[in-house]
């Protein structure tokens, strides 16, 4: 397949996840289709209904699951960008980088800057994740010699202070086991920042929390309102280092 006819592939999130959804929801449609009723000492319950509508939920959870990663999160990722005003000589880092979504649409507003990509690698996380993978999706979308991926862990980030004018994440800080753990990234990611430099955070849990902890470390931090466009609903965290 040749580079101009190939397409990237920006992965599934959380895959195992929306396994279960599909897994679970279909058993209980078998469920109430083979054992319509169930009789527990004197009362019967009727599974069919019972079952129906938690299954017909779930699997629901998972199909919009699949339209958000093959389709939603480009037009997040574009949401996202548009809230910074790019000049073209940026440096960013994405925080969770992935198969390089938000790496390599930063990577398309820069002229003279370059997008740094790092990430811990999780297949839970996200489906075929592997830095060969982005590096190839860099390659297809045209800007490999702007983006530079690396191993890296979002609660010790390996850059001096003051490295960045950028630091993006989606759906990546509410990976990070524990509360303290969760605010050490957030503290990461304005160390790296510039003074009056940006960054934009999507989550779909514990926005609030980053707010607070952006706000603690020496930033301006503020959330917008869900994206009903994004499943699950996104939120965006707008954080100003202070200059």
């Amino acid at each position: 397949m040749s580079k101009a006819s190939a397409k990237p592939d920006y992965g599934i999130d959380a895959p195992g996840v929306i396994r279960n959804l599909f897994v679970i929801g279909v058993g209980l449609l078998l469920l109430g289709r083979f054992v319509p009723q169930l009789q527990v000492g004197p009362v019967t319950f009727i599974l069919g209904p019972m079952t129906f509508f938690p299954a017909a939920a779930l699997i629901l959870e998972g199909i919009l699951m699949i339209v958000y990663a093959k389709h939603g999160k480009l037009r997040h990722r574009d949401r996202m960008l548009k809230m910074v005003d790019w000049k073209g000589n940026e440096s960013v880092l994405d925080v969770g980088t992935g198969r390089g979504l938000m790496m390599i649409g930063a990577a398309k507003k820069l002229t003279a800057g370059k997008a740094v990509g790092i990430d811990i690698w999780s297949t839970k996380d996200l489906s075929g994740n592997a830095i060969e993978k982005t590096l190839r999706n860099a390659q297809i979308e045209g800007v490999a010699g702007n983006v530079d991926v690396q191993d890296g862990d979002a609660t010790a980030l390996k850059f001096p202070d003051g490295s960045f004018d950028v630091v993006l994440s989606n759906l990546c800080i509410h990976n990070i086991p524990g509360k303290e753990g969760r605010e050490k990234a957030c503290r990461e990611i304005v160390r790296v920042l510039k003074p009056g430099g940006k960054a934009i955070i999507s989550d779909f849990i514990k926005t609030g929390d980053y707010v607070k902890a952006f706000e603690s470390a020496g930033a301006n931090a503020s959330r917008t309102g869900i994206n009903p466009l994004t499943f699950p609903w996104l939120r965006v965290v707008d954080v100003r280092k202070h200059a």
